[in-house]
């Protein structure tokens, strides 16, 4: 079975609770300080029928800020709403039941004591999400190819992100809050997981991901926005094709960077580079602009990567 077939066949979800056009999530100012590190005033937003990369290296913030998202920490200062609610560790019950009823979590380690197998699993999930599945949760494990394992022990870390998967899925959510799902995932495995959410996310224009993944690609393939942190502090909020349709990658000698600076077409300051062995590459906001400037150049396209990379490690021209 396909990833298309596995969500086509699903039975309609159980209508929910009607929350108008509010974003599914809205954080607004949030900070939080450990001993080791700092969260500053991070803004971020994921609208229905939306797909938001977010993005960052090891220790940047990524997890502080979906712990803060998801009830798991309070913030010290700032706001964090879901689907329109006011949400932190101090909600009611009964707000909190609903608000995680509509919620599909995996996390970059297996939640699931080890010892678990899939039967554990299946009790413990039906009997907590009303709206459990228990049909779109096999399909699903078909179509990922997800095979039999005695304990969660014995599961390899993609085998583990893909039952995450299948049982965020098998209970009908809104928003899934994915934090690094396909890691560990070999490309075929991958190529299906993305398809399989591309349908998910077809069958109701409400619904929207947040995608936490340092494989950028991935969010190129899917995210409609790009959100970076570094430090604790968001650096970006684009328009993905803001980046992979317009901006470049200029691959320039000494001498043409030179002559790009003395040409006065860009501000002082307003460029940044990284150094190559071959070539220095410099980030430049609109390639074919570029081109028509500098037709003697070589320039490609931007990926989100080179983004990341450039803009929050390169030096300034």
């Amino acid at each position: 079975m396909s990833p298309r077939e596995a969500v086509a066949t699903q039975a309609p979800p159980e209508a929910r609770d009607d929350f108008g056009g509010a974003p599914l999530v809205e954080i607004r100012g949030i900070s939080k300080t450990y001993p080791t590190f700092h969260l500053q005033d991070v803004n971020l937003t994921v609208p229905q029928g939306s797909v938001v990369g977010f993005v960052g290296a090891n220790g940047a913030g990524k997890t502080t800020t979906i712990r803060c998202l998801l009830g798991l920490a309070n913030p010290d200062s700032g706001s964090v709403k879901l689907f329109g609610e006011d949400f932190n560790m101090g909600a009611g019950s009964g707000l909190t039941h609903a608000i995680r009823g509509k919620l599909g979590c995996v996390f970059d380690t297996l939640p699931f004591l080890p010892d678990f197998n899939l039967n554990d699993l299946i009790r413990i999930f039906s009997a907590a999400y009303k709206t459990w599945d228990q049909n779109a949760f096999d399909r699903t494990c078909q179509a990922l190819e997800l095979g039999e394992f005695k304990k969660v022990d014995d599961l390899s870390r993609g085998m583990g992100m893909k039952l995450q998967l299948a049982c965020a899925l098998a209970h009908h959510p809104t928003l899934l809050v994915l934090d690094e799902a396909t890691a560990g995932l070999d490309p075929f495995a991958r190529d299906s997981l993305l398809d399989l959410l591309r349908v998910w996310l077809s069958r109701d224009p409400r619904r929207g991901i947040l995608l936490s993944s340092h494989i950028t690609t991935d969010l190129e393939n899917l995210a409609d926005r790009v959100v970076g942190i570094d430090h604790g502090k968001i650096t970006f909020d684009l328009d993905k094709e803001s980046v992979t349709k317009v901006m470049g990658v200029a691959q320039l000698t000494d001498e043409q960077v030179r002559q790009v600076l003395q040409s006065g077409r860009y501000p002082s300051g307003s460029l940044k580079a990284r150094r190559h062995a071959l070539a220095i590459q410099v980030l430049v906001p609109d390639r074919r602009q570029f081109q028509e400037w500098f037709p003697g150049m070589d320039i490609i396209p931007a990926s989100i990567d080179d983004y990341v990379i450039i803009s929050g490690r390169g030096d300034v021209l």
